[in-house]
Parts: structure tokens; sequence; C-alpha cells
């Protein structure tokens, strides 16, 4: 019943009851951003959801407009690409905060595997047997492996922690990784870490 009618009600109505009690910092952000270099608010992404469906996801704006994230192409900490104020929310985490408008269309859920993009670390199609089971749940804005190690961006150890979720999630589970995830909120220590979760 949780997996499949609670939790999505749940997102929905703490996502609702987020976007009214983040309203004011929304705002502000939003009017920093357009006040700090040319370009629109959002950045939008074309990212991996559940069973591999193609979605938007939705990020506040933390590069120039002229200077494209890829792959190959890693953003490092004081790179010059990425704004003033996109520096700040970058470390705060609030350049995330839009993704509740995911959540609100169903795309995507507060506790989850992090959506890839379409193309790395690799295609859909490329995921082996068990690396593709990530895809069963909504991916969402936190989840065990972002709980564990924070901005590590290593695949190799994201994935089995992703899967790792996906056969063990439940309504307390998740509950314990949203507190974990708020609490961490302005955390930016960047070392794995293992914990019992």
């Amino acid at each position: 019943m949780y997996k499949f009618f609670l939790k999505p009600c749940l997102d929905w109505i703490i996502a609702l009851m987020a976007v009214i009690i983040l309203s004011p910092l929304l705002v502000v952000t939003a009017i920093a951003i357009k006040l700090d270099s040319t370009g629109p608010i959002f950045f939008l992404q074309d990212r991996l959801g559940r069973n591999g469906k193609i979605f938007k996801v939705y990020k506040f704006r933390s590069m120039t407009v002229t200077h494209i994230r890829n792959s190959n192409n890693r953003l490092l900490e004081n790179d010059p690409r990425i704004t003033k104020v996109g520096r700040f929310i970058r470390k705060t985490s609030i350049d995330e905060l839009p993704q509740i408008i995911n959540i609100l269309k169903g795309d995507m859920s507060f506790i989850g595997p992090r959506p890839p993009v379409t193309y790395f670390p690799k295609r859909f199609e490329d995921y082996s047997e068990f690396e593709i089971q990530r895809f069963k749940v909504k991916p969402g804005i936190s989840g065990l492996a972002q709980v564990r190690c924070r901005e590590v961006h290593d695949w190799d150890i994201n994935i089995p922690i992703d899967v790792e979720y996906v056969k063990n999630y439940s309504l307390t589970y998740d509950f314990k990784l949203f507190l974990i995830s708020l609490l961490s909120f302005f955390r930016t220590n960047n070392i794995y870490r293992k914990n019992k979760l």
C-alpha cells in the first residue's frame, strides 16, 4: 500500500506544503539569479526516470548561459562558469529546490535514486540487469546514496546503493532518509561515509 498509493500521496502533499512554506526563499533566489547574470531562472535537463522514462528536471540556474555542463566537463569547486549566486545555491543545495515541481508533476519523489542524465554514465539500454533495478522506482531529490556519500559522483559506488534502496524501502526507511536529508541540507562535507542506513 505504501509503495503504490501512500508514498505518491505523501510526496504530493509535502511538496505542496513545501512550495507554500519556501515561497519567500524561492522568490528571493529567482530574483538574485536574474540580477546576477543574464539568462533564465531555471535550468532544465533531460533525465531518466522510472522505467527509463525521460523527463525534464528543474533546477535553479547556477551557471552562465554560454556554458553547458556535460559528462566530460565536470564542474570544479571554483569553476569560473558558475555565477556568484550559483556558487552559493549549489553549496547550500538551494539549486535543487525547483525539483519540488517535478514531484508535483509526478516525475519524482522526495526520496529515491538520483535521476541520471540520458547519456551518462550510460544509456538506459546499456545498464546491466542488476543496475537497471534502480529504475524500478521514481527518482528522488535525495536518497540513500546521497545520505551515505553526499556529492560523491561515483556511479560504481552509487548504483549498488540505489539498488539496495529499491529492495528495502518502506515508510520508516524513507522517513529516516528524509530527516537525515533535511539535517544535512547545509552540510558541504563530501566525504564518503558508511552507516547503518
